[in-house]
């Protein structure tokens, strides 16, 4: 099986719910910033990587978890995915993408665009751990949805 989160630069929503799904991050608490900031992709991903699948690791079921940065097309992009999957494998059974958008607030969007899209990180990144903690907990009920979602 195979699930993807997507969002628009693949770094901060999407990367904290792969985390959270595949247990390097809590479910059931929100972590410090520290430990959010010690991720290898959040607030990391550049440019250059959007549209290319990013393995995050294996979940307890055994499913393959992955971000990407979808930028403005995420049903183009996740289209592409979905088919190559179908085309290796015969079929969609085992394939999740889930868009995490809706958990964004704006200081997240205020911090990611000063960190990636302008390069001022030691500005940009504090403000997006700050946002990205306070949506942890919507952001851990969608990973649990999703999971509910998979066949055990």
């Amino acid at each position: 099986m195979m699930v993807i989160y997507n969002d628009f630069g693949g770094t901060h929503s999407s990367a904290t719910a792969a985390h959270i799904h595949v247990n390097k991050l809590p479910i059931d608490r929100i972590p410090d910033k520290e430990e959010l900031l010690s991720l290898p992709t959040f607030d990391k991903v550049e440019k250059r990587q959007h549209g290319n699948l990013i393995y995050i690791g294996e979940d307890e079921l055994g499913c393959k978890v992955y971000t990407v940065a979808c930028e403005f097309k995420p049903k183009l992009v996740i289209k592409a995915v979905e088919d190559m999957y179908k085309i290796t494998n015969g079929s969609l059974d085992g394939f999740y993408a889930f868009n995490t958008k809706h958990t964004v607030n704006l200081w997240m969007k205020i911090g990611g665009f000063l960190s990636r899209s302008l390069g001022l990180v030691s500005i940009g990144r504090p403000i997006v751990a700050h946002g990205t903690l306070k949506a942890y907990d919507d952001i851990s009920q969608m990973v649990l949805n999703v999971k509910k979602q998979l066949p055990s």
